[in-house]
């Protein structure tokens, strides 16, 4: 199935293309940011339709793993602020910005996206086809997986414009990385080329470019093919083990497993090593 967020247009003679696709087969859907010529900049619209997809995953059986890539040279520059909405309107007598508007933005649009791709119940890969920056590089490192071409960079450009980091990636680069290298990514601003980024683990691998296609491939593939309950629960437990002490997640992960053996996919797993046969799970 193909579907695409219709933003400028559909696709045909003289409208221009959508700006973000939808692609699904084989159980794995492929979202594509497209808007090569503006650095594949994310706008509200775009954001909007990622989200409701990524909700819609969580409900269809059908999708077992999601990609989140680009066209073009870039991934994501970041936020488009051309495209910002109007501000509300206000009596003459009130200034046009009011402490408190810049805070529900970011709440309802760049953190929103953040959790969405964080709260995802599929395992969600980042296949970084070029320069990620600001939201851009945060939607990457929210992904459980994020394949780059060794063409690629990351950059935490917040301090290069003056402006506080968002998009939770104040919360996303010392669970990757540490507190240290943290410290360095974002007072420093400085490119980080995929090969860094995956030396320090703030990425899982960068990879030449003509084996880009075929390792995303191959790895959302494993996904699909996976048992898709339980990498659900395991990404959820692994995203949980930061923010709570050591016996609230023995709890947890007790319930979890109990939970899971009880799934098609566990019994599937245990019958298929004691007859020495291949797995087939189901993801469910």
């Amino acid at each position: 199935m193909t579907s695409s967020a219709v933003i400028e247009g559909v696709e045909g003679a003289g409208v221009p293309p959508p700006e973000v696709t939808l692609d699904i087969s084989d159980g794995i859907a492929t979202i594509t940011l497209n808007r090569p010529d503006a650095g594949n900049a994310l706008t509200g619209d775009q954001r909007e339709a990622i989200i409701s997809w990524l909700d819609q995953f969580n409900e269809d059986s059908t999708v077992r793993c999601v990609v989140l890539t680009a066209t073009g040279r870039f991934f994501c520059t970041g936020a488009d602020l051309r495209n910002s909405p109007p501000p509300p309107r206000r009596p003459d007598d009130v200034p046009e910005k009011l402490v408190g508007d810049v805070r529900r933005s970011m709440l309802r649009g760049a953190i929103r996206l953040i959790h969405a791709i964080l709260d995802c119940e599929k395992p969600v890969i980042a296949a970084v086809n070029g320069t990620a920056a600001g939201i851009g590089a945060h939607i990457a490192f929210a992904c459980d997986l994020v394949i780059a071409t060794e063409k690629a960079k990351f950059i935490e450009v917040f301090a290069r414009r003056g402006l506080a980091v968002d998009g939770l990636g104040t919360w996303l680069l010392p669970r990757l990385v540490g507190l240290t290298r943290a410290r360095e990514l974002v007072l420093l601003a400085e490119d980080v080329p995929a090969a860094r980024a995956a030396e320090i683990g703030l990425i899982t691998r960068s990879v030449p470019a003509e084996e880009f296609a075929s390792t995303v491939a191959d790895i959302a593939k494993r996904l699909a093919d996976g048992p898709t309950r339980a990498h659900s629960a395991n990404k959820w437990l692994l995203n949980r083990s930061l923010d709570v002490d050591r016996h609230t997640l023995a709890q947890e992960e007790a319930w979890i497993v109990d939970v899971l053996s009880n799934t098609v996919d566990a019994g599937e797993g245990v019958a298929s090593f004691v007859e020495r046969r291949p797995t087939r799970f189901r993801g469910f």
